[in-house]
């Protein structure tokens, strides 16, 4: 995996840092390619219990593509006709989003600066956004005559609405964090200087929950989104049946009878 995205696995948590902060963090082909890498290699691997987004240095998450790159790249395309340059978002930025969203487990994402354009849909893609109060938010995209990415045509208006979205995604505009939290974009807004911390308690927290219980809650609420009440009724039951038959109910349970704290197995 590439400098340019750290990836490692500690206690069932597993940390991807996007690490081009004298780039804001911005995504060059190489990042894009370790970032979608360690997601997959995340959601995949059944030792991960929950997965924290994280990004070096403290003026940005990520800024999105980065455009120095993509300006030659579009030259080539010019000059070749291939239109290659573009097809970025179906090889990089869909699967990155894919696995983050489609993990069964939850995904916290700590934003400590400018979350812009595919940063901001990579931090909505996140189950939990954790952000520091010196953090700031651009959809970014029509400021550079692009239509929306990663994601975030459908989880922006999700999270918002969909009237506050297009007015965002219309009008780009920096979005202090405490708008962010009042939007319900930032989940906890905490002091910069604390950010890494609690983002990190958060996700430890997660990592040592109940993870099935955890995949159904995510899976539940996305069927919920897009289905009738009666079809989101008949989905609950069948995830519930499954979490009601996994070892963390039973423990969970008998812990609550006995007065304990339960440890959970993650299944």
């Amino acid at each position: 995996m590439a400098d340019t995205v750290l990836y490692e696995v500690s206690d069932g948590l597993a940390t991807i840092t996007l690490n081009r902060p004298e780039a804001m963090n911005a995504m060059n082909v190489e990042t894009k390619v370790a970032f979608r890498d360690a997601a997959q290699a995340a959601a995949e691997d059944d030792a991960v219990r929950a997965i924290l987004l994280t990004a070096a240095g403290d003026r940005a998450f990520c800024v999105g593509q980065d455009l120095k790159e993509h300006i030659g790249l579009l030259a080539a395309d010019r000059e070749s006709g291939s239109g290659g340059t573009m097809r970025t978002v179906r090889e990089h930025y869909n699967p990155i989003v894919r696995a983050l969203t489609g993990a069964a487990k939850p995904v916290v994402a700590a934003v400590n600066g400018v979350a812009a354009g595919a940063g901001f849909g990579f931090a909505l893609a996140a189950d939990y956004r954790v952000v520091a109060d010196t953090a700031a938010f651009n959809t970014s995209f029509a400021g550079v005559a692009l239509t929306a990415d990663s994601g975030i045509s459908w989880t922006l208006p999700r999270v918002i609405g969909p009237s506050r979205a297009t007015d965002l995604l219309l009008f780009p505009r920096s979005i202090s964090a405490q708008e962010a939290y009042e939007l319900g974009i930032a989940n906890r807004l905490v002091p910069a200087a604390e950010l890494r911390s609690e983002a990190e308690k958060v996700a430890r927290a997660l990592a040592s929950g109940p993870t099935l219980a955890y995949a159904a809650l995510k899976e539940s609420v996305a069927f919920g989104l897009t289905h009738s009440l009666e079809e989101t009724l008949e989905k609950e039951d069948e995830l519930q049946g499954r979490a009601g038959a996994s070892e963390d109910h039973a423990i969970a349970v008998q812990a609550f009878v006995n007065k304990e704290k339960p440890k959970y197995l993650g299944h």
